[in-house]
């Protein structure tokens, strides 16, 4: 039984198909089937029902897949215990964010980090908080930054920054006069939301119904961006929330619409969050080190007061 051996399972059993296994470990496809076919003649049992289309696992083989999982991961961590002791910090990273966070924050981080890092080669996707509980889970992401806490029992978090809240107010709106707004105040009623399926949106919600008793199925308008959002409230179909950092780049006019809560003010928590088997923690505190740096940074000169955040659901 070998390491390679264990990789190709795993890669079959993700794709279900051993030509693409075979194309994603850059092997032909005969010397995959050949090397899994050994496996399988070692251990005399059956891994796979090559019977069925797509392949399933047998019962023995969903069994095997788990360990094998957690076999894989461990020999990975014997080169991440060289790197350190090399002080060693390189190679790929995979690293996902969500979309209410990457336009504001990439462009904040990503110049500097490459420049001090510059043997870390960073693959960087804009993914949904749920594809990236889904793609670390399955070890196809190193890290991800993402709105916290997820409780999740195989992900572990730490902590980036505190991001406030702001209300974006046009002059039409009742709260608009108000030079600052009360959590209490907000309403469901006139809210522009985000699509299902933003962690923001979520957020927003549980701010309203924290302080009443208000359902989200009673607005029907919903966008897939922020700056969509914007442009429908200047429009005069309601207000919104935006998150703090995402006011920075707004013109001078919008800004006269930006409404902050009296302190304390909510905010979500946003976290570098990664695989509870914590391979790559060199590249993981790297990236926490930087990002904090720069963020908290910005976020303390603004002079906000920053409380902890609503659980994300």
């Amino acid at each position: 039984m070998t390491i390679t051996q264990l990789y190709y399972v795993l890669a079959v059993a993700e794709h279900k198909n051993f030509t693409k296994a075979a194309e994603k470990c850059f092997v032909t496809q005969p010397t995959l089937s050949m090397q899994i076919q050994k496996l399988e003649d070692e251990l005399d049992i059956l891994i796979f029902d090559r019977g069925k289309k797509p392949i399933e696992l047998t019962e023995v083989g969903r069994k095997i897949v788990i360990q094998a999982k957690n076999i894989v991961n461990e020999s990975y961590r014997i080169q991440d215990i060289v790197d350190q002791q090399k002080g060693f910090i390189g190679g790929e990273f995979r690293l996902g964010i969500i979309p209410t966070v990457m336009p504001t924050l990439l462009p904040m981080f990503l110049k500097t980090f490459i420049k001090k890092y510059p043997k870390i080669n960073l693959k960087i996707e804009e993914l949904t908080t749920e594809e990236i509980i889904s793609r670390i889970t399955e070890g196809h992401l190193d890290a991800a930054i993402a709105a916290t806490p997820l409780e999740n029992e195989h992900i572990k978090e730490r902590v980036l920054y505190y991001e406030p809240f702001v209300g974006y107010i046009p002059e039409n709106h009742k709260l608009h006069s108000q030079d600052k707004i009360k959590i209490e105040e907000l309403s469901l009623d006139d809210m522009l939301l985000l699509e299902d399926g933003h962690c923001f949106r979520e957020g927003i919600i549980n701010l309203c119904k924290t302080f009443k008793n208000q359902e989200a199925d009673q607005f029907q308008l919903e966008s897939g961006s922020i700056e969509t959002l914007i442009k429908l409230s200047n429009e005069g179909l309601g207000m919104t929330l935006l998150p703090y950092l995402h006011t920075f780049d707004l013109n001078e006019n919008y800004k006269k619409n930006l409404h902050y809560f009296y302190e304390p003010s909510p905010a979500r928590e946003v976290s570098l969050i990664y695989h509870k088997s914590e391979l790559k923690l060199q590249i993981i505190e790297a990236l926490h080190k930087v990002i904090t740096g720069i963020v908290r940074g910005a976020i303390a000169f603004q002079n906000v007061k920053i409380v902890s955040p609503l659980p994300v659901k």
